[in-house]
């Protein structure tokens, strides 16, 4: 187990994203019954070439549709986009759906003027214009700085929320105050209780058959995680637990996983893991790592890494 591993479970049940604190338009389409929010500074990720080849390698196909989309209606996603995050969010029994948000430097009356030139044709959901887009995806304006995109039901299912039909995830009290502690990075991730037993699972590989997992993932209560390349690469992932034992067993659990991949992981691999420290405060699993962009870069082509993001 190294960074990607347990940092890519989490980053890629979503898909590459926006930072900052979100904005009161952004915040309001997000559903209470949130399962991970991910948000990224697209002007913090512009300054580091290794921040870019990340996101280039981990972004996903229809994400790529949606950029060219957008430039094709005169919006640069790389000099425009200041923000962008996704929320995933349960459905009932239809299971987890997903929204884009994006905030930036937008001119709402050219990009409309080139909406209606190509023949998009918005339909109307409440008082909202939804434009068709590549990839089956919808999306519409939440006012002038703010555009909501994903596939035609989650766009609407969000819209519900922003007009009162349906709860948001400020009703959703463990999210919003994980929030609250990492939403100033520029990038970061907030992950509910099921979404965080799975990837702590996951992470732990055959480590979490040494012991009663199946006991321990109950007092796991959510994550947050936090990423930062203003000095090469910073990922701080915080787990809360229901206790301070729950926190030392697990902590004890990652660090033999840990021992274990080292046995028969690349020289990359092995780097990784001596530059990550897996300790417990309190309640809470702490799990940071640190490296020079060289040596992230070259992580970044081994053969584990290929393996968990894709």
């Amino acid at each position: 187990m190294n960074f990607a591993k347990i940092c890519l479970v989490v980053l890629l049940s979503a898909a590459v994203c926006p930072a900052m604190p979100l904005n009161g338009s952004a915040r309001s389409v997000v559903p209470a019954e949130l399962v991970q929010l991910i948000s990224v500074d697209y002007r913090a990720l512009k300054d580091s070439p290794t921040a870019m080849q990340l996101k280039q390698q981990l972004l996903p196909e229809d994400l790529k549709k949606f950029e060219a989309s957008l430039r094709t209606i005169g919006i640069d996603p790389d000099k425009d986009v200041d923000t962008l995050a996704f929320a995933s969010f349960r459905v009932g029994k239809e299971g987890i759906r997903g929204v884009g948000v994006s905030s930036g430097d937008f001119n709402l009356k050219s990009v409309l003027k080139k909406l209606r030139l190509q023949n998009y044709k918005p339909t109307k959901y409440h008082d909202a214009s939804l434009y068709p887009m590549d990839g089956g995806m919808q999306m519409t304006f939440l006012d002038e700085n703010t555009l909501l995109f994903g596939e035609p039901t989650a766009v609407r299912l969000a819209l519900d929320v922003r007009d009162g039909r349906s709860s948001g995830m400020d009703t959703n009290a463990t999210m919003s105050d994980m929030m609250s502690s990492v939403d100033s990075a520029p990038v970061w991730s907030i992950l509910d209780q099921l979404g965080t037993q799975n990837m702590m699972h996951s992470a732990l590989g055959d480590a979490s058959k040494v012991a009663d997992y199946d006991t321990i993932k109950k007092r796991l209560l959510g994550s947050r995680y936090t990423m930062n390349f203003s000095s090469g690469v910073n990922f701080d992932l915080t787990v809360l637990m229901s206790d301070s034992v729950t926190a030392g067993t697990m902590s004890s659990l990652v660090k033999a996983g840990m021992l274990y991949k080292k046995m028969s992981a690349t020289p990359q691999e092995k780097l990784a893991i001596d530059n990550t420290t897996v300790d417990s405060d309190s309640s809470n699993l702490l799990i940071h790592f640190k490296s020079t962009d060289q040596q992230f870069q070259a992580l970044m082509h081994s053969p584990l890494f290929q393996a968990v993001s894709h």
